[in-house]
């Protein structure tokens, strides 16, 4: 089985792309859902024990715990020893079940791939770009989104040059999405053939 590692900075259309590899019947593993998901149950207890006062009815509140551990890097190491080996654990379950099923190709989706050292999970890196305008665009304009806020998701994002430069692949998603589903089942039919 060829494990793809998906990434992309905010705004480059990943989420979009990771949808169209299941379109493809390809299996992806969702980081940020998986986040989520332990957030309301097994990483739940663990964070409110580091960080009281930041879970509420069972879940964690994240708007709680994103005022104490933004901008403040200690913390933000802490509740990362807390969630990224469960994120982990939660990813291998996954592959192996993708393998038990016969799956030729799997999709790791994780936004911060290359900055958490998780392209080494992957055989190949596919990185989701788009021009800065295009990106800008799309990140200005979802709700509560400031520049500043904008500014500062993106300064803890490796530069998308520099990934360009670390991917294998890159599907361009600044053309709209039928460009975008021609360049993953592009890539896909590629990797069949080198089987």
């Amino acid at each position: 089985m060829i494990v793809l590692g998906l990434t992309g900075s905010i705004g480059m259309g990943k989420s979009v792309t990771a949808d169209l590899f299941r379109e493809e019947g390809i299996p992806v593993f969702d980081s940020d859902a998986c986040v989520h998901q332990l957030y309301s149950g097994r990483a739940a207890p663990l964070v409110e024990a580091r960080f009281p006062g930041t879970v509420r009815d069972g879940v964690v509140d994240r708007a709680i715990l994103g005022s104490r551990v933004f901008g403040d890097p200690g913390a933000m190491r802490d509740l990362e020893a807390i969630v990224h080996p469960l994120v982990r654990a939660e990813r291998e379950a996954f592959l192996a079940q993708a393998r038990a099923a016969g799956a030729k190709v799997a999709v790791l989706d994780i936004p911060l791939l290359f900055e958490t050292g998780a392209e080494s999970e992957a055989d190949l890196v596919v990185l989701v770009s788009a021009p800065e305008s295009v990106q800008k665009a799309r990140v200005l304009a979802r709700p509560g989104m400031t520049p500043e806020r904008f500014t500062a998701i993106l300064a803890k994002q490796m530069p998308d040059a520099q990934k360009r430069r670390r991917a294998n692949a890159v599907i361009e998603t600044g053309e709209g999405l039928d460009s975008a589903r021609r360049q993953v089942r592009d890539l896909l039919a590629g990797l069949v053939s080198r089987e």
